[in-house]
């Protein structure tokens, strides 16, 4: 075929129509492949997600085993408000139940450590009392600003996340050296703790 006849194909109006309607079908082919992919992998992760998060709740209740927990809470003005007052962020916020009976809250609080943001779980139970705390994610040093994510135990034999579980707001403020022990050479991730809890209590003080 000479050259100009191909150059008189390339140009038919009947091979372009062809070659654009061959083009469209296979993009959104691909595109409903690609959707239906990421739909599957969104309902996986969502479900590991929600599997995390229930974990990290059990942790943090007087009553893992009979305690249920409501879907994430619309958070109000009111409730992120009190956290940024402690220069923390309020990221979550779950109703807690056992027995049929309200039992408090679990909040998941982002609060500054000595490397970066040290994401926690806090169950506070109905009467304004801590119950535990959890690390869900941080990035503190390894064997100094660690210690204290693993719960390390203090001297009085006590883990050191485990030493709120009992403290409430009723006294004032939590504060590392007066009533909070902190880790030796670990001061910095202590009061990040400690300042995610002080923002769990108030949190929990203005949902009531």
């Amino acid at each position: 075929m000479s050259k100009e006849n191909k150059e008189k194909v390339q140009m038919d109006p009947k091979y372009i129509l062809t070659l654009t309607v061959t083009l469209f079908v296979t993009c959104v082919i691909v595109a409903g492949l690609l959707g239906g992919v990421n739909a599957i992998t969104a309902d996986r992760i969502d479900a590991i997600t929600k599997e995390k998060t229930e974990a990290a709740m059990q942790k943090v209740v007087a009553d893992p085993e009979g305690s249920t927990f409501s879907d994430a809470l619309e958070l109000t003005e009111e409730m992120t408000a009190a956290a940024e007052s402690y220069g923390a962020t309020l990221a979550e916020a779950y109703a807690v139940e056992a027995g049929g009976a309200p039992a408090g809250y679990t909040l998941k609080i982002d609060a500054s450590g000595s490397q970066g943001i040290i994401t926690m779980m806090v169950g506070v139970d109905a009467e304004g009392v801590v119950t535990g705390v959890s690390i869900v994610t941080n990035a503190e040093t390894a064997g100094i600003g660690s210690k204290v994510m693993s719960n390390e135990l203090l001297p009085s034999g006590v883990g050191v996340l485990d030493q709120f579980q009992g403290k409430s707001a009723e006294g004032g403020d939590l504060v590392v050296g007066s009533g909070v022990d902190a880790i030796s050479g670990a001061t910095v991730s202590t009061k990040g703790v400690t300042t995610g809890v002080n923002a769990a209590l108030a949190v929990a003080g203005v949902m009531g």
